[in-house]
């Protein structure tokens, strides 16, 4: 039988990504348009179990879509991760006469709401919004482009002072587990080696390119690295080596760290957050539950869960072709 929706509750939880208000905002006002109370929950699962809760409607949402970051805030929780955690939280939200939760984030937020999908046979929704791209089940999550372009509008500035002072500038770029970011940004800018968890270049076949590209003429270079790259400890050891080896460089290294995060989401990620909103409340009033929002080929899907959180979502081969090619 289902189940009768009138009154849902969303959070925001893990990394913040840029478009995380944009998506919030198309919750929040989907569900006024379909005459359903809407619950902000401050602080994510930990939120829930404190009972963080504030009535939000058309206007709570009002100028938001343009900010970056989230206005309920995110907060990891290691009480969710217990039953007696989940537990406060179910009786939370069953006490508020909640009938279902939206929650936005990434893999780990997707983690705890199948749980407790599972638990409490709670109606659970998932927008996902991560700047790394490594959810299964969508070509794009919310923050993505935005961090592209945060990255490769860095990455031309370093390339002034590179090509000023004859360097080689080590780029390290977030993604522990994913190179979207990377690869995607490193050709976008142009950078002559690209380093991803998915391609252990090694250390060998980086000085040969390095060597090479020198004694073709080039006179700086930009080599970007995930951090979660494994042809070095890290992007200090790695630059370390390369100069002992190619003394001939000037060896420079930048870390961007969270300011890939910052600033206003783009249209593309506005877009993507709007329509996602939209597409998590109308799965509720669908009576579905335990799914995913995604967008493949431009078009809105559900995804199971757990697809979503056990799948891999891989590098294009294409791409990776691409940036072989490109990087001569």
């Amino acid at each position: 039988m289902k189940k009768i929706i009138k009154k849902i509750a969303v959070i925001t939880s893990g990394g913040d990504a840029p478009g995380m208000n944009a998506a919030l905002r198309a919750v929040v006002r989907s569900a006024s348009y379909y005459k359903l109370e809407c619950i902000g929950v401050y602080r994510g699962y930990e939120g829930l179990i404190d009972g963080d809760f504030k009535k939000m409607d058309a206007r709570s949402v009002h100028q938001i879509i343009q900010k970056g970051g989230t206005i309920l805030k995110s907060a990891r929780s290691e009480e969710f991760k217990t039953k007696e955690g989940r537990k406060k939280a179910y009786e939370n939200l069953v006490e508020a006469e909640i009938d279902a939760l939206v929650i936005i984030g990434g893999d780990g937020t997707f983690t705890g709401g199948m749980i407790f999908n599972k638990e409490f046979k709670f109606p659970v929704i998932g927008i996902p919004a991560t700047i790394d791209n490594d959810i299964f089940g969508t070509d794009y999550t919310i923050g993505y482009d935005t961090a592209l372009n945060n990255v490769v509008e860095v990455i031309d500035k370093i390339r002034d002072t590179a090509s000023s002072h004859n360097r080689l500038f080590f780029v390290e770029v977030m993604g522990r587990d994913s190179g979207f970011i990377a690869l995607n940004a490193g050709i976008g800018a142009g950078a002559e080696e690209i380093l991803i968890p998915e391609e252990d270049m090694g250390l060998d076949r980086l000085l040969i390119s390095l060597e090479h590209s020198r004694r073709s003429g080039k006179t700086s270079s930009i080599v970007i690295v995930a951090e979660g790259d494994k042809t070095g400890k890290n992007v200090f050891e790695l630059a370390s080596y390369v100069e002992k080896n190619l003394p001939q460089y000037d060896v420079r290294v930048s870390v961007l760290g969270h300011m890939q995060r910052g600033g206003p989401p783009s249209c593309f990620d506005r877009v993507l957050a709007s329509r996602m909103g939209v597409k998590a409340i109308e799965l509720l009033l669908d009576g579905k539950s335990n799914l995913m929002v995604g967008s493949i080929a431009n078009k809105m899907v559900a995804v199971e869960l757990d697809k979503a959180i056990k799948e891999n979502h891989r590098i294009n081969d294409e791409i990776l072709r691409i940036s072989d090619i490109l990087t001569i």
